[in-house]
């Protein structure tokens, strides 16, 4: 293997197309030398300690950082600029009783044992130290450069959770992103590529932080870690937690803010009484729409689940309330994740299917009614999901596709939300980038949406988003987000879309924007591994949150 690998080292990477080309030439090695296919987790650490060679001539680095992007395994999950990290809690109990929930024992309700995100937790036994430390490592031996990461914290409600749980899980979040890059892991140690992790290795990773600490001391503790964190290799800019409408309340978003968060994803499933009544959601629309003025008027951006095909429900209303999220001030999510409703064993759904009291919708039938609702989505949300990953054999009857975007792409649907429209790995003209503002009503306020483009406006560069509201108890001006898309660069990295001054000029754009709508003061809902970027543009900390004087 070591021969097959310094052949490969020794090839010219520009001659080498696309990753088709690449697979050939790591058969055709194998093949030589009497090996197995050389793994990515095998050549992307050779490719990296050849890199840090002082007398590597500029030629061959060129070269080898192309074969780095040729061997980068699922390239899309850092070309939005960040690496998302999901973890999950351990099972608690739910306040909910909702029909479509299965209930397994020893998995957080709502979740399936043989969920990919589930099963990786398992194995780390929820521990959120493992959890991060072994992510981070499965996206290094694919290729990419994790320093700029979105901690994604699902399990069901988080705001149910024990306070003293909370704050140590992510106390464990920030030590892990703060500590990965002293630890020594096996450099073929791969998560994903190999999906055997060494027993010994997953057990020396252990929370440093013990739950039976007090509050006050856990809390002290991620002050601490959080501090640390804005300067470190590996830094958090965004937290997001997952939890239900009619748990969001002030002292809520507070503690949020305390811990870090940035983006709060409720499951919302539909916006109508009726329908929520059937699937026994147990609350309104009334909680939905206060739940989502709420997290705006403090600065969060607000992700929506919303589920197609629930009981009580159709194609034609599920289009309806779709464009009612739009259309409808109360609402206006800035992100939308489709989850169609499927039916799995140990939900009361599933009695309801055997009994003959529910039909889920055809393929055909949803695949319509996603292109119909792809079609009418505005430019400023992100439609982050079509599916949720539940593998095939835990599905009795529901959707079975698993790649409806593709799907959706290849019959040429349009869609103008802002994952179908990030540069990605394009070529861009960052000297022509068109600067364009669309302002809407939401939840008291009036949004902005900011946003640097191609000058053909196929091509999104950039974005904020700006809301101003009296209502607002943190500042009238309140940047909710700041995002430049591209390839995810590191800090002090090479100058590519993420380094290209849109993100200060969005700024300046947004401030000028404030203070022509009379704000004295503006505030950013920053991620705490962002802070410093904030201070250089004049912004203080202030009560958890960048603030500056207009």
């Amino acid at each position: 293997m070591e021969q097959a690998i310094q052949d490969f080292l020794a090839t010219d990477f520009q001659n080498i197309k696309n990753s088709d080309q690449m697979s050939e030439l790591k058969r055709r090695l194998a093949k030589k030398y009497g090996a197995n296919i050389l793994l990515h987790s095998d050549l992307l650490p050779e490719i990296k300690k050849r890199l840090q060679q002082k007398n590597i001539l500029p030629s061959e680095r060129d070269n080898l950082l192309r074969a780095t992007q040729l061997l980068k395994k699922r390239a899309i999950r850092t070309l939005s600029g960040i690496a998302p990290v999901a973890v999950l809690t351990k099972p608690y109990p739910c306040p909910g009783s909702c029909a479509y929930c299965p209930n397994e024992k020893d998995v957080p309700t709502s979740y399936l044992a043989n969920e990919p995100a589930v099963m990786r937790a398992i194995r780390c036994q929820y521990d959120p130290y493992r959890q991060v430390v072994l992510r981070l490592k499965a996206l290094e031996n694919n290729g990419h450069e994790p320093n700029k990461i979105e901690i994604i914290v699902i399990g069901g409600t988080w705001s149910y959770l024990p306070t003293k749980y909370k704050y140590w899980y992510i106390l464990n979040c920030f030590a892990a992103a703060n500590n990965y890059a002293k630890l020594l892991l096996p450099e073929n140690q791969a998560e994903e590529s190999r999906l055997k992790l060494s027993p010994k290795l997953v057990r020396s990773l252990k929370a440093p932080y013990s739950p039976n600490l007090k509050i006050d001391e856990l809390k002290r503790l991620l002050a601490q870690a959080q501090k640390k964190n804005t300067k470190a290799t590996h830094r958090i800019i965004g937290l997001t937690l997952e939890t239900r409408p009619d748990y969001i309340n002030q002292e809520e978003l507070l503690e949020m803010r305390r811990l870090g968060a940035t983006r709060v994803e409720i499951g919302v499933q539909a916006i109508d009484d009726e329908i929520l009544k059937i699937n026994h959601r147990g609350h309104g629309t009334l909680a939905i729409a206060q739940a989502t003025k709420l997290l705006k008027d403090y600065g969060f951006k607000v992700t929506y689940h919303f589920m197609p095909a629930l009981p009580g429900s159709n194609p034609k209303k599920d289009y309806e309330m779709f464009q009612e999220l739009f259309s409808n001030p109360n609402y206006q999510p800035d992100q939308i994740k489709f989850y169609p409703t499927v039916v799995t064993k140990g939900s009361l759904l599933y009695r309801w299917y055997k009994q003959g009291k529910y039909k889920p919708y055809t393929d055909q039938e949803l695949e319509e009614l996603i292109a119909q609702c792809k079609a009418i989505v505005p430019p400023y949300v992100r439609i982050i999901r079509l599916i949720r990953d539940i593998p095939g054999e835990s599905i009795i009857a529901g959707n079975l596709v698993t790649n409806l975007r593709q799907v959706m792409q290849q019959k040429g649907i349009k869609c103008n939300c802002i994952r179908c429209r990030e540069i990605k790995d394009k070529p861009m003209d960052i000297k022509r980038a068109k600067l364009t503002i669309q302002e809407y009503p939401a939840s008291g306020g009036q949004e902005y949406f900011l946003s640097y483009n191609s000058p053909d406006n196929k091509s999104l560069y950039g974005f904020c988003r700006l809301r101003l509201s009296n209502n607002s108890p943190i500042a009238p001006a309140l940047i909710r987000e700041l995002h430049v898309y591209g390839q995810l660069v590191p800090v002090g990295g090479d100058k590519k879309v993420q380094h290209s001054g849109l993100g200060k000029k969005l700024m300046q754009a947004a401030e000028k924007m404030a203070k022509k709508n009379k704000a004295k003061q503006i505030a950013v809902i920053s991620g705490i591994g962002v802070r410093g970027y904030y201070q250089k543009l004049g912004y203080k900390l202030k009560n958890t949150y960048m603030t500056k004087n207009l």
